[in-house]
């Protein structure tokens, strides 16, 4: 008998919902330990993709989760570096969003579990990421269908991992996904006064200040947004309408193109910062981890 699919909910009600749930426990006077604890809470509403197998496992000496598309050819691997301001998340907040991008993308995804600050500020979780995108490459048979993808923070850490690897003349992934990318966080480059239904500017602020530890936020090794992008695979990137990132989204994809970086820049008008974590409850959210789960199998596809 076929699965039922959950009820769809209206996308008003879920930015509603994040508003009163979450954007207060988001803020710089709440304890990171408590927002932890609630961010998994309030994620248990977001339903895994079925037909998907969910493992544990380790990449580069960190816990990963291993997200593997049951009933699809496996189209290649995904490194997924989940969002939280580089101080909260998990795989339980982003479990959801995960699975869904492995059911549609034919991709086995591997969500890890970084380390957070403030008890391990940079470069603690961009340590993590290029050992776990190494080992990954070192343990399939098809290196070049690799992609690195993450959400806010995650975005950070996925194109910072990229840069790192161009310079060292490393192999770089097949294509970076980065979904509401964090990429200033200094908020120098900041120009929008917009309220966004999920992210407070102090928040932001203090979460930057915990990651960097005392250093230059705008040193080049913390803004990847001002780096040379000469030489970057593919961008797929994915921004909501109404966030205050929005900005940044759109800047990266205008400095990659003239640096002849191929990009494909989705703006989802209404929606809010990493919507996408609503997949298979709202169907904006389903809709736009499909087309990114679609453009990624593409680029595995043709590397």
């Amino acid at each position: 008998m076929p699965r039922r699919r959950p009820p769809q909910l209206p996308a008003r009600l879920v930015r509603t919902a994040v508003r009163t749930l979450v954007r207060p426990v988001l803020g710089p006077r709440v304890p990171v330990g408590a927002q932890r604890r609630w961010l998994d809470i309030v994620s248990a509403t977001n339903p895994p993709a079925a037909g998907v197998d969910v493992r544990t496992g380790r990449l580069g000496g960190r816990p990963a989760e291993v997200l593997v598309p049951a009933a699809t050819p496996t189209t290649g691997e995904v490194l997924y570096l989940h969002g939280g301001g580089f101080t909260t998340g998990s795989a339980a907040t982003h479990r959801g969003l995960a699975t869904r991008l492995a059911a549609t993308s034919g991709a086995v995804v591997h969500l890890l579990d970084y380390r957070l600050a403030p008890e391990h500020p940079f470069p603690a979780a961009l340590d993590d990421a290029l050992a776990a995108y190494r080992e990954l490459r070192e343990r399939t048979d098809r290196p070049g269908r690799t992609v690195l993808a993450g959400d806010s923070a995650g975005g950070w850490l996925a194109l910072t991992a990229a840069l790192r690897l161009r310079d060292e003349g490393s192999p770089l992934p097949a294509a970076l996904a980065l979904v509401s990318p964090w990429l200033d966080l200094s908020g120098a480059a900041r120009r929008d006064d917009r309220v966004d239904p999920m992210l407070q500017p102090a928040w932001l602020a203090r979460c930057a200040a915990d990651f960097a530890h005392d250093r230059d936020l705008r040193s080049p090794e913390l803004s990847p947004l001002a780096a040379d992008l000469t030489g970057l695979p593919p961008l797929v990137v994915q921004v909501g309408g109404e966030e205050i990132l929005l900005g940044e989204a759109v800047r990266l994809a205008e400095r990659a193109r003239a640096a002849g970086v191929p990009v494909d820049l989705r703006r989802f008008d209404g929606m809010w910062h990493v919507f996408q974590l609503s997949a298979g409850s709202v169907r904006e959210s389903t809709t736009a981890v499909t087309a990114l789960g679609e453009a990624l199998a593409a680029h595995l596809s043709a590397s």
